[in-house]
């Protein structure tokens, strides 16, 4: 079940081994339904009834012709000869005596290599299993091959709720055989636990999804990640069959959520039990002043990476008291992973190892009938942390080399990802200006608009299209939407410098406005609290502001506004409440938010594109977190106060922030200490009072000082112009769509002085001029991609006012 959230997120190293059971129901217990005490057999009760009665009634039900009903009942009757000859009472008692209700037994196999017959018995087996007269298992049930087996048991069944269902499923926006699917895992469901829809529950479907999954049914495998029913739940649920209590999503239903204490100790398998007991108390202690991610990284570190390797080195070690030899082979075996790789971080473990002992030195002082008796004097001595800020330091000067390799990367992926979206955007638009089976053109190319058989019950159906050139068929709906959002998270990153926990908490709430006097309105994204549990406004950049109007506009012309949908929290491990979050997409039939691995999957495919043109892409992995020190490098790079970018990133200290820009040389870094040092020092005390109706006036004119012949200048308040109003190359302008001609004008002077600077042999000349028509002409080009989109509705939501409650004391 849904449960709350802090909405916060702390980011650790992620566990060597993936987890086992992160997909283990928790919120409901699966089970089968009792079985009925009146099973629903609406043709009438035959399991007692001889077998030319049975075989005659599913003939005359089934058949639409006098042909038909021969077919039915020869088919029944071939099938019911098969298993009369094993003992029973019952058609159910001998269908279990045959053997054919065990795993992997096909009733086609009786047939021999007769094919005919095969089927035959197949369509036998179904008509049987429809009108219940027999009950087969879920691995017998898949074992046989029923092409219409929906049809015939929706024609016997009569069950108003299981026609509202299939009704409802028709019209969910997925694809023919998906719909058809899950009509086919509801009954099929009825059939094994031999009920109608009025008797499923929750825990009876959550228990055929996981044995569907557990065994590879329906084609689902234990690794592929996905359930039988998926589709079904929500629909079932919003018909009022679950109660309202129960997750509305079946991955809400089966994902794991927090583990106990206990659990998350015992899942490391500890051979001493007293020393596991420890751990439990001291974890859960410590727990009341973390997030849940810190204590399962300190489970973690302390459980699998401390106790559990000195078990492996000395399995008799009964206590904490280690000796030097067993505590230096676990040094020796900590600065490697179980992979073999170098462990990078080998100050967590031991700093976590330190404090244990240092806090059982300190509890026992307290609590002595509960602490004293494993106090020990603590391995970790301070020689092993001598070593801790060279360490650090090596540790930033990889991260600095890592935002070095990737800084000259950074315009070519976003260049990649504008230019794949707006290619499939104008092929896509072009494709659907035309009929299925027409032809178009698109880029001097000749394409062909194709539709499929399942398009007709679609309603909404995909795009595809097929480049009669070269016999390329293109998925052209999927394929925009996937350039779309990889183009959303790539130019989120990379112009709002957000952790990947922050991109994917963005809802329309996010969006905000400031309106001044003179009438601007200044668009604002709020930041809800992440790591550091503080809110923060960022003013967003004309580029920021159309990429955050194209999501809102995207949302808004397939739903009519940004839907509400809740999101999983892959560190905390909890759900949200139901928000209209920005980054979401439809999975399964229902809206789902976006994870921050899907985030990082964006990513990494489109740097995979580019390896192919781009041999400079090899081996290169860019992260969400490389954008957020790209994003505070180029900040500072341009002139922005470090103190600035700090509060933009939302860093408690100035000291992470330049430790994000540390690609810059030491005199820069020294440069930036002394400004500061200076400013704070001549800063008059008087400065911290709340500003005078006068200097508030000032604040809101520098906005007007902005404002400059080709559009907005974006230098923060209190700065000068850095570049000597030297506008066009400076990246601090955004340039208004409206000036492009004056653009060209600008051009065609530059043009005519390069000539006349190669006529006379001015070298340096030449130079500064060609710099300047490469800034012009990437900003006109700027400019010309917001100018395409036109003006964006965001649809701003109404935030109900509410009124403070008084409160009696």
């Amino acid at each position: 079940m849904k449960g709350p959230t802090t909405n916060r997120v702390r980011r650790h190293e992620a566990d060597a081994e993936a987890p086992v059971g992160n997909f283990a129901p928790t919120a409901i217990v699966p089970a089968p339904p009792p079985a009925p005490t009146r099973p629903p057999r609406s043709l009438g009760d035959f399991s007692h009834a001889p077998l030319e009665e049975v075989a005659a009634a599913v003939g005359r039900h089934f058949a639409t012709s006098t042909n038909e009903e021969w077919r039915r009942s020869r088919d029944v009757r071939e099938f019911l000869q098969r298993i009369a000859p094993f003992p029973g009472v019952t058609w159910q008692e001998r269908w279990e005596a045959s053997g054919l209700n065990e795993l992997n037994r096909p009733v086609g196999d009786l047939a021999g290599d007769d094919t005919k017959l095969r089927y035959r018995l197949f369509s036998g087996a179904g008509h049987a299993f429809a009108i219940r007269l027999i009950r087969p298992t879920l691995h017998s049930f898949h074992a046989n091959r029923f092409s219409g087996y929906t049809r015939w048991f929706r024609s016997i069944a009569n069950d108003p709720q299981l026609e509202d269902f299939c009704l409802r499923v028709g019209q969910l926006p997925v694809s023919e055989p998906r719909r058809t699917r899950t009509m086919r895992d509801i009954c099929c469901a009825l059939t094994v636990f031999g009920i109608d829809l009025d008797g499923l529950t929750p825990e009876a479907l959550l228990h055929y999804a996981v044995e569907c999954r557990k065994h590879g049914l329906s084609g689902e495998t234990l690794r592929s990640g996905t359930f039988a029913g998926t589709l079904a739940w929500p629909v079932l649920h919003d018909m009022g069959q679950f109660p309202a209590s129960a997750p509305r999503t079946l991955r809400a239903a089966v994902t794991r959520g927090q583990l106990p204490v206990e659990e998350a100790v015992d899942r490391h398998k500890l051979d001493n039990r007293a020393v596991r007991d420890l751990l439990v108390d001291y974890i859960t202690r410590r727990s009341a002043s973390l997030d849940y991610s810190t204590q399962r990284q300190l489970t973690h570190l302390l459980a699998k990476v401390f106790w559990k390797t000195i078990e492996e080195i000395n399995p008799e070690q009964e206590d904490l008291r280690l000796s030097e030899e067993v505590f230096t082979k676990w040094k020796e075996r900590l600065v490697t992973l179980p992979s073999g790789k170098p462990r990078l971080d080998v100050d967590g473990p031991l700093m976590a190892v330190r404090a244990l002992y240092l806090d059982l030195h300190t509890w026992a002082v307290a609590e002595p009938e509960h602490w004293a008796t494993w106090v020990a004097p603590c391995p970790v001595s301070d020689a092993d942390l001598r070593w801790f800020h060279l360490r650090r330091r090596r540790l930033q000067e990889r991260m600095a080399n890592r935002t070095r390799e990737r800084q000259p990367l950074l315009p070519i992926l976003s260049k990649h990802v504008n230019d794949t979206w707006g290619r499939l955007r104008a092929l896509l638009d072009a494709a659907e200006s035309v009929a299925p089976g027409e032809e178009f053109q698109f880029d001097g190319a000749t394409w062909l608009r194709t539709s499929s058989r399942d398009d007709i019950n679609h309603n909404r159906p995909p795009v595809r299209a097929i480049n009669r050139r070269s016999g390329e068929l293109v998925r052209l709906s999927f394929e925009e939407n996937q350039a779309f959002w990889q183009w959303a998270v790539v130019e989120t990153l990379r112009l709002a410098g957000l952790r990947a926990e922050e991109l994917v908490e963005l809802s329309h709430l996010s969006v905000r406005q400031y309106q001044r006097p003179n009438g601007e309105v200044v668009a604002l994204l709020v930041i809800t609290p992440s790591k550091s549990d503080r809110e923060r406004v960022i003013p967003m950049s004309a580029e920021l502001f159309h990429v955050i109007a194209q999501i809102i506009r995207r949302h808004r012309k397939l739903h009519g506004t940004v839907p509400v949908c809740a999101r999983y929290d892959l560190h905390e491990k909890v759900w949200s409440d139901e928000l209209p979050y920005l980054f979401q997409t439809l999975h399964g039939g229902t809206q789902r938010c976006m994870s921050s691995t899907t985030a990082w999957r964006m990513i990494r495919r489109a740097c995979q594109e580019l390896e192919v043109t781009h041999p400079e892409f090899v081996g290169v992995k860019f992260a969400p977190h490389d954008f957020r020190r790209l994003f505070a490098t180029e900040l500072v790079n341009n002139g922005l106060p470090i103190h600035i970018g700090a509060a933009l990133l939302g860093h408690l200290d100035i000291r992470t922030t330049r430790g994000y820009v540390a690609v810059f040389d030491e005199d820069v870094i020294s440069h930036y200490q002394q400004f500061l040092a200076r400013r704070r020092a001549e800063r008059p005390e008087e400065e911290y009072r709340r500003p005078s109706p006068e200097e508030w006036t000032e604040f809101e004119e520098h906005f007007d000082k902005r404002r400059v012949e080709l559009g907005s200048c974006g230098r923060p308040y209190g700065t000068p112009c850095a570049h000597e109003h030297a506008c066009i190359r400076c990246p601090m302008l955004s340039v208004n769509p409206k000036m492009i001609p004056r653009l060209d004008e600008l051009e065609q002077d530059l043009l005519a002085r390069r000539d006349r600077a190669t006529a006379e042999g001015w070298q340096g000349e030449i130079e500064g001029l060609d710099l300047t028509l490469t800034f012009l002409r990437s900003k006109r080009e700027q400019a010309r991609r917001f100018q395409r989109q036109g003006p964006v509705s965001l649809g701003l939501p109404v935030i109900p006012h509410q009124e403070p409650q008084v409160t009696d004391v």
